[in-house]
């Protein structure tokens, strides 16, 4: 079993297995008319997370599924990743994970039920971490495997955190580093370098627990998660959701490593890339190649994209700091009045995140 390596029994992997988002808007083009509910505050009429409804007192449920192949090759690992990055959609919305059902397909003449036991181990650590039961689930007899969660949460009315409500002026924060797209092409290319080796998965195993305090302050206007459509993708969704441009300050954009560049260079660049680039790149500055691969990169289990209005930009700095993310303190960008690009790039140098 220890020879198996899950990355070989798929054709994607992690978030950039994601629908392309010019392909998924066609796909959810409907003319079919669904009933007015007042109790649904966030659902399909926006871009965001995860669905969010009124429970009448005060509160509100958070409901949210979230899964995909894997992205590393070991099943306790991949475990892990599928389930922090569902568990993600709950604190990007501003709130507190309570209960999460395990979804599973297994290629079950292919690979040994052992493994996919070591992907349910992984899910339960991470379940456990996030305080909430791994309840149940549904599994099938599938030609890859599958692994993610459906996962409810609570998040009090006044405390939601969408998408589409920053505000001209919002500084932007974001709470991991990108690249792990452009390390995990690396280890499949077989030139990942062994200092290198277990730096993304680590990083994806990381719980976005600090959205749900985010969530508690009133001066941040608007929260997602970054995944399968890069920063570009979920900021140009905040931007037009908003009614708003963005600009990136290129070099406060923090990378997962030193010398990503050197991976960039050997072409080590996933397919998602592209596919975002051509969804969304009408809408973009022009970038040179390497801005162009970090910004459009698929994250997995990627870190929070956080609009502040600037008189809380310290309190959010405050709570990055309390909260072992000082190295994201520095703001990377802001929200601008609607321009003719949808998010504006400024820089040509990279930010370099000392491990």
């Amino acid at each position: 079993m220890n020879d198996i390596k899950l990355t070989q029994y798929s054709h994607g992997a992690g978030c950039g297995c994601k629908i392309a988002p010019k392909v998924l808007d066609e796909i959810l083009t409907s003319n079919f008319a669904m009933p007015d509910n007042d109790k649904l505050i966030v659902g399909n009429h926006s871009k965001d997370d995860a669905a969010v409804y009124d429970l009448d007192n005060g509160n509100a449920l958070i409901s949210t599924t979230d899964f995909f192949m894997p992205i590393v090759d070991d099943p306790y690992e991949f475990g892990r990743i599928a389930s922090a990055n569902a568990i993600s959609d709950v604190y990007a919305m501003g709130g507190k994970p309570i209960l999460a059902i395990a979804i599973l397909g297994w290629p079950i003449n292919v690979l040994p039920a052992a493994v996919a036991q070591k992907v349910i181990e992984g899910s339960r650590s991470i379940c456990k971490e996030a305080g909430i039961p791994l309840a149940g689930g549904h599994s099938i007899d599938s030609p890859e495997p599958i692994f993610g969660l459906a996962v409810n949460g609570l998040v009090a009315i006044e405390n939601i955190k969408q998408n589409n409500k920053a505000q001209e002026d919002d500084i932007l924060f974001l709470t991991k580093p990108l690249g792990v797209g452009i390390l995990t092409t690396a280890e499949k290319k077989g030139i990942l370098l062994p200092e290198h080796k277990g730096t993304a998965a680590k990083q994806m195993m990381r719980l976005n627990t600090i959205g749900e305090t985010l969530g508690k302050l009133k001066g941040v206007t608007a929260m997602t998660d970054v995944t399968g459509f890069g920063l570009l993708g979920h900021l140009v969704e905040m931007a037009e959701g908003s009614g708003l441009s963005a600009v990136i300050d290129f070099e406060n954009v923090p990378v997962i490593i030193d010398d990503l560049h050197n991976y960039v260079e050997q072409k080590s660049v996933p397919g998602g890339t592209n596919r975002n680039w051509d969804s969304y790149g009408e809408k973009i500055s022009i970038l040179t190649n390497y801005q162009k691969a970090v910004l459009a990169d698929p994250q997995t289990s990627g870190g929070l994209l956080v609009a502040v209005n600037k008189d809380a930009v310290a309190d959010v700095q405050e709570l990055f700091m309390q909260n072992g993310l000082e190295k994201f303190i520095t703001p990377i960008g802001r929200m601008i009045k609607k321009h003719e690009v949808v998010v504006k790039v400024h820089g040509e140098q990279q930010h370099q995140l000392n491990k």
